[in-house]
């Protein structure tokens, strides 16, 4: 069960991030960014998209010490149940969420899970299979506690890990080397259906469901070079996986519960290196979403249904793809707003769609990445060297 009791808020907080080579944003400095590394991972960028070349990144972007302001909006949870709420609150008090894709604490899944428990959420949690062991025992061990700190100090709890593989919907789709897989030795009532089974006998009920995974085997070919089962294999994983959960999660979601997924910019423009299938099965959960599902579930269910496309962060899932840090860089060059986006700021978003706050809110999608799907040109380019780009001081 939750640990404490409170009452949520809203408030504003200023931060001054360190960004050094690992990223990890823990203590308030302003750095140089190296030059040495923003020239080779801009390098790497230019070489392999043709977007724009080094030299007027390094002149433009680098020239001394960078001060990045970062303003975050937290769902905060108060110690006081009494005690009056300034402003408008996220109170997400009584609601219960799943949230599919937790794996480790680095990624979105994680940073929303951890958004939704600061807004008074109750969390339970699906894990793929492989990874389930690892999880629970960084859980239980206390790897995690430093990541699990909300905003009024007091530690997220995860209520009930269940073991899942959103690939499989019932018992009888999973393939024989797949149930014989030592990796999935030990687990059972892992496929999506029985997980809902579980979830209903256990809970009886949820309010908010939320699909943080995606996986595609080919993602490094070229989509010309991708087989059709790799590309049905992202597809699977990535887009219909949703699809699957939610038809199974509906039944037992509460009416006025909300859905939420994750999507990227690949989905709608050109990203050199994003391929097998994944920029496709990202388009297809977002047409999903538009066109269908958030009208399905919407009259049949009264639950909405968002998505949303979140920037580049460097998760243990995304370094697997191998460019992230150039993708990072370039967001930083590119973006309306300089600065590395942060987990937790998708995990407010997050809980502000679950919250009633979005009531009215179905069928979008929300782009949380600086503002860098606004972007018509990568203004780093040498056509623009001669203009009065306007950059952060």
């Amino acid at each position: 069960m939750m640990g404490t009791a409170a009452a949520p808020g809203t408030y504003m907080a200023t931060i001054k991030p360190c960004i050094s080579s690992s990223r990890k944003m823990l203590v308030s400095s302003a750095v140089n960014i190296s030059t040495e590394n923003k020239e080779a991972s801009w390098t790497r960028l230019a070489s392999s998209s043709h977007i724009s070349l080094r030299q007027p990144f390094l002149r433009k972007i680098t020239p001394g010490p960078v001060k990045f302001e970062k303003f975050v909006t937290r769902a905060i949870s108060e110690t006081n149940d009494n005690k009056p709420l300034p402003g408008l609150p996220i109170d997400l008090r009584g609601k219960r969420a799943f949230i599919a894709g937790v794996a480790d604490d680095n990624g979105y899944g994680w940073a929303i899970a951890k958004s939704l428990a600061a807004a008074g959420a109750e969390i339970i949690v699906g894990t793929w299979v492989p990874a389930l062991n690892i999880f629970e025992s960084s859980l239980r061990r206390g790897k995690f506690d430093e990541s699990r700190v909300l905003p009024d100090g007091s530690l997220m709890e995860i209520t009930k890990v269940y073991p899942m593989d959103a690939v499989y919907d019932c018992p009888e789709d999973v393939p024989e080397d797949v149930k014989t897989n030592k990796r999935y030795a030990g687990s059972s009532n892992w496929t999506v259906q029985e997980v809902v089974e579980c979830v209903k006998k256990d809970f009886g009920s949820i309010d908010i469901l939320v699909h943080s995974l995606a996986n595609g085997p080919e993602v490094s070919k070229p989509l010309l070079e991708t087989s059709r089962n790799g590309y049905l294999a992202a597809l699977s994983a990535s887009s219909y996986s949703f699809v699957s959960l939610l038809r199974n999660f509906l039944p037992i979601m509460n009416p006025g519960g909300a859905s939420i997924s994750l999507t990227y910019i690949a989905s709608e423009r050109i990203i050199p290196g994003y391929g097998g299938g994944m920029s496709s099965a990202k388009a297809a959960l977002e047409s999903d979403t538009r066109v269908v599902l958030a009208f399905e579930a919407g009259r049949k269910h009264k639950v909405r249904v968002n998505t949303i496309s979140a920037g580049p962060l460097r998760s243990r899932a995304a370094k697997a793809i191998g460019f992230i840090d150039m993708m990072i860089d370039y967001s930083l060059a590119n973006a309306p707003l300089q600065k590395e986006l942060s987990a937790e700021e998708v995990g407010n978003a997050a809980a502000f769609l679950a919250s009633p706050m979005s009531s009215a809110i179905t069928g979008a999608v929300v782009y949380v990445d600086n503002g860098l799907n606004a972007m018509g040109v990568g203004v780093d380019s040498p056509v623009f060297a001669d203009l009065d780009i306007p950059k952060d001081n």
